[in-house]
């Protein structure tokens, strides 16, 4: 493949071009099965390029736990590693939990789930449609509001925490705690509702018989694009399983 801008040769399908500083491809599409992930690149809404990036699992009798997790780590940093080749705007992920999140960890980009049965299709159609705004705000400062106790203590703070990250979110009210429930004494879960016709949505944090809704303004314009962002948060809250 050559580089779109300077026409130099590039390595391998939608890398950056080192010779004039130009990417050539401003999104990937990371598509995962437990012993392979196949990359699409996109530039806008065309294709560029596809790779498949292989591992083999470990399978032995011995049930090594510490060498499954070191095959994990090592086939997801090959992923990202190939992903950075390309320096993209957006990774949008799909397909085995376990290989996805490690491969997660390990990369510094805006990086969204999208549907398991469309991957690239779903990005495709996407790629037409005007972007949301990014938030550059420490996610510290995103949280107000007259209520600052947050139930759940530390799982709590981290499914805050979460959230506030998101680039999407613009602000986190949390409102007040709830106490006179029936609920269990199991661990605290935390869930996005469905968007309002703002884009806007509401994290419910439950822990025990104690419930707090908390609401989130999002920069989505209406509730379409607020429900995406509502899935994006709420992959993100199972990934840490606190859903």
């Amino acid at each position: 493949m050559e580089c779109r801008q300077c026409h130099t040769d590039v390595d391998r399908p939608g890398d950056y071009c080192l010779v004039c500083d130009t990417a050539n491809c401003d999104a990937v599409v990371a598509v995962f099965e437990r012993d392979a992930a196949t990359l699409t690149m996109f530039d806008d809404e065309t294709v560029v390029g596809e790779t498949t990036i292989t591992t083999v699992p470990e399978m032995d009798d011995t049930h090594d736990d510490r060498a499954t997790v070191v095959e994990l780590r090592n086939f997801a940093g090959r992923v990202a590693d190939e992903i950075r080749r390309k320096r993209p705007e957006t990774v949008f992920a799909a397909g085995e939990r376990d290989p996805l999140r490690e491969t997660r960890k390990q990369l510094h980009y805006e990086f969204y789930r999208v549907p398991d049965e469309t991957p690239v299709e779903t990005v495709r159609n996407r790629r037409g449609e005007s972007a949301l705004a990014v938030v550059d705000i420490p996610p510290r400062e995103k949280i107000g509001g007259s209520h600052s106790t947050i139930i759940g203590d530390r799982a709590g703070r981290n499914a805050i925490s979460i959230v506030a990250d998101h680039p999407h979110i613009k602000k986190i009210i949390p409102g007040p705690i709830d106490a006179g429930g029936t609920g269990s004494q199991s661990s605290l879960r935390a869930k996005i509702t469905r968007a309002d016709h703002n884009g806007n949505v509401r994290m419910l944090l439950r822990d025990g018989s104690s419930v707090q809704e908390n609401r989130l303004v999002t920069t989505a314009p209406d509730l379409e694009m607020g429900e995406r962002v509502r899935s994006d948060l709420n992959e993100a809250l199972e990934d840490a399983e606190l859903k």
